[in-house]
């Protein structure tokens, strides 16, 4: 217990530094050489993965939903409920362990290695401060392209599941496109990109922090990589929880007639 504690007060340490440098000092981060390579690494290199999860989801919701909706003569509203569960909860969930699992898991592993290789201490010993250096770069850029992969991601499962609805379930393109926007509102996708600017924050500053205190050589820095994407993962369920609760109050109080959609 003594240990979690300690785990979790180094860890909100690190995390407040490591934003009050993000937000108070960007003079000392914001450079191309910095941040355009994590840009790259993190967005760019994750598209391929992202779009195939996004399509293949959309696509498995339309196949598996079908005969409940057609079992009541409902399947026309199919895409609604889709592309609604899609932009609220299924998109930005699955964008971001897809991306705690590649980007975090390397995050973790290249710090790790740093780390075990003494690089991070001969940085303090010439006088840089590796969390400004090698940390925010990466943290910002988990925030900023988190949720630019969620938002493609809807949009790639939208597709896949007007493909299967329309080309196999035999539901018209008009039908498809009417019921998505009877039932996704503009607070949906809005929705889903406010979780994911949340779960691009939480994978950036596990997974650094994961590398940045592994020990043990080369099986500390698989340890490390390991326990970045569980931890990640474990945290984007709770936040998700937290959030679903936290913003379905919000959009209660702001608009309660888009509340009669089907998923909340």
């Amino acid at each position: 217990m003594l240990l979690a504690l300690d785990g979790l007060g180094r860890f909100a340490s690190f995390s407040l530094y490591a934003l009050r440098i993000a937000i108070l000092e960007p003079r000392s981060w914001l450079r191309w050489r910095q941040i355009g390579p994590q840009l790259y690494s993190v967005g760019a290199a994750s598209v391929l993965v992202v779009a195939i999860t996004g399509a293949f989801i959309g696509m498995i919701l339309a196949l598996e939903g079908y005969d409940q909706f057609a079992a009541l003569g409902q399947q026309e509203q199919m895409g609604g409920v889709i592309n609604s569960a899609v932009t609220k909860q299924i998109g930005p969930v699955l964008a971001a362990v897809m991306l705690a699992g590649r980007v975090g898991g390397s995050l973790a592993a290249e710090l790790g290695s740093m780390r075990v290789t003494e690089q991070l201490d001969a940085m303090r010993a010439m006088a840089a401060d590796p969390v400004r250096t090698l940390v925010v770069p990466r943290v910002v850029a988990c925030v900023v392209m988190t949720p630019l992969l969620t938002i493609y991601s809807d949009f790639v499962g939208s597709l896949g599941a007007w493909l299967i609805v329309t080309g196999y379930h035999g539901v018209t393109n008009a039908d498809y496109w009417h019921y998505t926007a009877q039932f996704v509102s503009a607070w949906d996708p809005m929705t889903g990109v406010a979780k994911s600017v949340a779960f691009g924050l939480a994978i950036g500053l596990i997974s650094c922090y994961k590398g940045f205190h592994c020990e043990g050589g080369a099986s500390g820095v698989g340890r490390a990589a390991t326990d970045s994407f569980v931890a990640s993962f474990l945290t984007i369920i709770m936040l998700n929880l937290v959030l679903a609760q936290f913003l379905g109050s919000v959009q209660h109080l702001l608009d309660p007639a888009s509340m009669k959609t089907l998923i909340s």
